[in-house]
């Protein structure tokens, strides 16, 4: 199975947080599934750093592309395909980073792992077990 994880995933599964079900962090933890990391959670998680969102995670900030490796995961760069479907998508939601999320999604084939809802109506492949 190929797994792209939500932001709030990879940093859930970082922390070790017990929000992160049991099956989504098997799944993770398995080394037979490809999970990755989008470029779009590294944007999301700086983004959120600068402006005080996200305090505690100004190491996984400065550290993103070590931090991804370190974890087994596969980087997902953010192409001209991805950008021109994000933009595309139909709905109202207007997060960048999670539009950017559902296009990778839908294009790459991926199960995207996360709890929020808001992706249901984008038409994607929703992971949360």
């Amino acid at each position: 199975m190929r797994i792209l994880v939500d932001t709030h995933v990879f940093l859930w599964w970082l922390e070790g947080d017990l929000r992160l079900p049991v099956g989504c962090r098997d799944l993770i933890a398995a080394g037979t599934n490809d999970v990755l990391v989008s470029a779009a959670s590294a944007w999301e998680i700086s983004t959120k750093v600068r402006i005080g969102k996200l305090p505690g995670a100004v190491e996984i900030a400065h550290r993103m592309s070590d931090v991804v490796e370190s974890q087994g995961f596969e980087p997902l760069a953010i192409t001209l395909r991805h950008a021109q479907r994000a933009g595309a998508l139909p709905g109202l939601h207007r997060d960048p980073f999670d539009r950017m999320l559902a296009a990778q999604s839908q294009l790459e084939d991926l199960q995207l792992m996360t709890t929020d809802g808001v992706f249901d109506s984008l038409g994607v492949q929703r992971l949360w077990v």
